[in-house]
């Protein structure tokens, strides 16, 4: 039997990612399972740049709108629910497209990553998470996996101690964990599409989009999330732009220090981006120099690699 179809488009942030993915679901009969941890949440709008409805072109989307922002979210509850929402759309016969830029949750999806749960000490997590300070989990992890805590944002709290349960208990290294779960064959039939451009242009289009973010709404967007009482220590307020504006809110930081912070942070977000993505294998590159900046052209040139993967 031939494995079920499923195609990525990624890429770092504000590279242009959600309009191509429109394009190329109405050329194939793809629904949209979006792959980022902040869209998950309702009410978050502006900061994570969210699709609005009327730019879905009536094109079905998965995964965004399905938890209110004070609820947790992490890597093992996207993966079920991507993993349903593709078996929904193979359903009705339609291509599943997996977009966003959340490499971390793209790899356990089209690799089929084992999450079986961690059995470590309670006790053990509970020291960490009584640790306030993230700079001193994650220098904890940088001691004993330095490759995990290059890879893992030191405010991604819950990750950091994840790494570290996982070296208690096992005396492994996640990295090394993480690297033989990468070598696995996906049981999907896959093709990985990474949308690229020169670092000066993505940098431009994310400074861009911030002061787009912020003409838009973004402080009112987070004054009313506050207001509802969620905390600078839950999983959503985490998301860039939100921590940052919260920090202005607060009285911490001015508020052009706090815009100076969001587009700096989201810049190196883009940078981590396209240095996961180099570490996966069977990628296709698309970058945008190449076809002129051209959609269009573009979307031309994935088709033919569809066709000649079987996809299509």
């Amino acid at each position: 039997m031939q494995p079920e179809k499923l195609v990525v488009l990624t890429g770092p942030t504000a590279v242009g990612k959600t309009k191509l993915s429109i394009a190329l679901a109405k050329r194939i009969g793809g629904e949209i399972i979006s792959a980022d941890s902040m869209q998950v949440y309702r009410g978050m709008d502006i900061g994570s740049a969210k699709i609005r409805p009327e730019e879905m072109e009536s094109v079905r989307h998965h995964l965004i709108d399905v938890l209110d922002p004070s609820e947790p979210f992490d890597v093992v509850q996207f993966q079920a629910l991507a993993k349903e929402a593709i078996r929904q759309i193979h359903s009705r016969g339609h291509i599943p497209i997996l977009t966003g830029g959340t490499g971390f949750y793209i790899q356990a999806v089209a690799y089929d990553i084992d999450f079986t749960p961690n059995d470590a000490d309670p006790s053990f997590r509970r020291s960490l998470e009584e640790q306030q300070d993230p700079e001193k989990l994650h220098e904890m992890l940088r001691k004993v996996d330095p490759e995990a805590a290059q890879a893992i944002h030191p405010n991604n709290i819950r990750r950091v101690i994840r790494a570290l349960e996982f070296y208690e208990k096992t005396g492994s290294r996640i990295s090394a964990h993480n690297q033989a779960e990468r070598e696995k064959v996906s049981p999907y039939l896959l093709c990985y599409f990474v949308l690229n451009q020169d670092r000066k242009s993505v940098y431009d289009r994310i400074d861009q989009r911030v002061d787009q973010m912020l003409r838009d709404g973004l402080e009112e967007e987070v004054k009313r999330l506050k207001a509802q009482g969620l905390s600078p220590e839950m999983t959503s307020m985490k998301g860039l732009g939100y921590a940052e504006m919260l920090r202005y809110l607060s009285g911490e930081i001015p508020y052009e220090e706090a815009v100076r912070l969001i587009k700096r942070n989201t810049r190196h977000f883009a940078k981590r981006q396209i240095t996961w993505f180099k570490r996966e294998k069977d990628v296709t590159w698309i970058n945008r120099q190449e076809y002129g900046g051209n959609d269009e052209k573009i979307l031309e040139a994935m088709l033919q690699i569809l066709r000649e993967k079987g996809i299509l």
